[in-house]
Formats: structure tokens, sequence, C-alpha cells
């Protein structure tokens, strides 16, 4: 039978744990983030249902964006044991450089729309954390300003062919002048794909005060605030812009783009070229033969065609048919580090991510996008460790099964 008795203020005392609350309100806020889906749900929050559905959306139906997560939902490991991982070292090499985390903030465009900070919170972050950032065509801080604020950060460029070929070149002059180590080529957008989520919002660059944001901005103020109080949008490749994304892209990008300007483009650009939005391995091959130093996987996060292949799926027979002549990078998607990690096995050099470090952009700007790294580093480390590996390069195709 068991008796009961009351406990003594010794046996209580050692149980009691007082909660610390951070003063700072973005502090308080990223305090029980532990995973990318958390500052999605915080950045849901904070932001207005326009700017998040800009980031969070992808073309059409969205069929591609749910295969692509579906894709690393199903990824099976398969770990060894007794091996000795009382350390692991995440990092790998690409473009010839040694990185300390396999993984790289991918290019995104309009970012200060998604905090005020925009690129400068993301190059910092990057420094800090010594990851390759790559700076958008679109992106809404100049070339040379993320270069200023993030002068020992390893950054890229990213470039869309132009209408305006001279306009083009002027870009890349500028990007060499200003130490970006590589050029991004994005190939995957002749046009603008249809996302339908900007166009339910009635999404322009800058947001429209309309009577749907007016409403809007009662319930996100710090957000209007901050987009209001600060400087005017302006982009790394032009002064303004007053439209839809879907109109900037179809007025400013030529759709006949060939595997011609690959080669002007390279004799233009005299460091290391990527070319980014590879779905076959034809075009993966032609990209090599055209001067790419490295080619990336990507369905543009889904935001172009709809119901294209999965990246991951696609990513071993693209590495077995040109990654002995240049380094293969894996993009959409990627939402923890352990979908890193099955990139890597799968072939991959490096993988690119998007959407989750925007979710810490959002949540909390600079702060977010640190913790975003944190938490991706950390779970990539984890993953290998539990894998049974100590290193990047131990990685093989037998450790996942993709179901």
């Amino acid at each position: 039978m068991t008796t009961r008795r009351l406990p003594r203020w010794d046996e209580l005392r050692p149980l009691l744990r007082f909660q610390h609350v951070p003063l700072d309100p973005t502090e308080r806020r990223l305090a029980g983030v532990n995973t990318i889906a958390d500052l999605r749900r915080i950045a849901y929050r904070r932001t207005p249902r326009a700017v998040f559905d800009y980031t969070d959306g992808a073309a059409e139906q969205e069929v591609s964006l749910r295969r692509m997560r579906d894709a690393f939902r199903r990824v099976e490991f398969r770990p060894g044991v007794l091996r000795d991982v009382s350390a692991a070292d995440p990092g790998t090499t690409v473009l010839g450089q040694r990185w300390r985390l396999p993984f790289a903030l991918a290019p995104t465009g309009f970012t200060r729309m998604m905090h005020h900070e925009g690129e400068r919170a993301v190059v910092r972050a990057a420094q800090t954390a010594d990851v390759t950032y790559a700076l958008s065509t679109m992106g809404t801080t100049s070339i040379e300003d993320v270069a200023a604020e993030g002068p020992h950060a390893r950054k890229w460029f990213q470039l869309y062919v132009w209408r305006d070929r001279d306009a083009g070149k002027e870009l890349i002059q500028r990007a060499l002048e200003a130490d970006y180590e590589a050029l991004v080529l994005t190939v995957d957008t002749p046009i603008a794909g249809a996302r339908m989520r900007d166009v339910r919002n009635g999404l322009t660059i800058p947001p429209s005060l309309t009577p749907t944001t007016v409403l809007d901005a009662a319930l996100h103020p710090a957000w209007w605030f901050n987009l209001l109080t600060t400087e005017p949008l302006t982009f790394a490749s032009m002064t303004h812009w007053g439209g839809t994304v879907a109109d900037l892209v179809n007025r400013m990008f030529d759709p006949s783009v060939t595997f011609a300007d690959v080669d002007w483009i390279r004799d233009a650009w005299p460091r290391s070229l990527v070319v980014k939005g590879i779905q076959n391995v034809a075009d993966a091959r032609a990209a090599v033969e055209h001067g790419a130093d490295a080619v990336v996987v990507s369905n543009h996060g889904g935001r172009q065609l709809d119901r294209t292949p999965v990246p991951l799926t696609l990513l071993p027979e693209i590495s077995d048919a040109v990654g002995d002549r240049a380094d293969v990078l894996l993009d959409g998607g990627i939402t923890s580090g352990a979908d890193v990690v099955a990139g890597l096995a799968l072939g991959a050099k490096a993988c690119l991510v998007g959407r989750a470090y925007l979710y810490g952009l959002m949540a909390g700007g600079e702060r977010g996008v640190d913790r975003a790294i944190e938490i991706l580093a950390e779970e990539v480390t984890r993953t290998l460790r539990l894998l049974g590996v100590r290193s990047v390069d131990e990685l093989d195709r037998w450790h996942v099964s993709l179901g």
C-alpha cells in the first residue's frame, strides 16, 4: 500500500526552474525556435499575407513544391554503427574553396520586402557564420552595398540574361569589381511562372497601399512602419519598379536565350561560373561544355514551371554525368540539415537554401538568419554522426534510399 506525504522544501527546491524571459522582443521570439518550421510559423505571424506567400508559395498548383518536400520526407537513412563519431567535420570543397558548412544561402529577389534590412542582414549573418551568400539580380540592395556590408563574406552574384545585353555586361563588371567570387547564371526563367498566390494577393513591388493592404497594416503595424520609414526599395540591377513580379520578369528577361549566351558570359567573367536551373542530363552536359565550373540541379523552388522533376531524384544521374568535370549543387525544398545530408550523399558537393533563411529573416532579421544557419548546421552535424560518418567525404549513396 502506497503511503502519501507532503514533500519537504529541500526536496522541492532542486526541482524549481524559473524561466528567464528576455526583455528584447526579437530575442524573446527566437528563444523557443528549434527548427526551420518554428521560424516559418513566426514569419507567418510577423509579415503581411502577400509577403509571406511570395516567399512560401510556388507556381500554379504548387505540385512541384509538394513533390520536393515529399521526396525529402521519403528519404530513408541507412546508418552504420560502432564508428568513432566523437567529432564530425561538416565541411566540403566547392569550386576549389573549402567551406566550413555544406550549404550556401541562395539568391532571392526583393529581400528587403521580407525585412527592412534585407540583403544587408543576410550578408552579415553569412559573414558571421562563414557561409557563402549569393546576391540576386533582383535583390533590393546594390552589388556594392552588399559587398561593403559583408567585406569578408564569401559572395556570389546571380545573373539573369536581360534583353539589354549591355546592362547585363555592366552588372558582370560591377560584380567583378566588387570582388564577388562566382557568377551564378540562372537559366530556368525565360518568362515568369504563374505564381497564383501573388496573383490572388495582388502583390506589387513595392507593395501598394490598397484597401486590402491598409487593412493588413493594422495586423502587421511593425512591418509597415519599417517599410515606410526606411529608404525606398531599390534593386541590385535597377533604380525602381512599380508593377508585379511577373510583369518585371517578362519585360526585362530575354526569352530567346540559348547556350550561345553562356559563351559570352563565360568570356566576360574570368572567375568561377555556376549555371543554375539544370533539370536534365543533356542540359547539364551542355552547360559544362560551354564553360560552367558548377551546375545547380534546381527547378527554381517550384516557382517557374509546375510539375517539373524533383531535383533530389535527378541529382544522382546528373552527378554521374558531369560530376567528374564540374561541381554539382542541389537546390529546392530543403528545410533541414538532414535534407542537406541527403543531397550530399546522393552526389551534391553542397546545397543552396532559400526559403529556410528567409523564414529566419522574416522572424527576426539578422538574428533570425543567424538562427536558421545555426539550426541547419546543428542538424547537418548531428545527422552525420548518427549515420556513423565523421565527414562529408565519407558519405556514400548507400547511406540514403529515396523510398
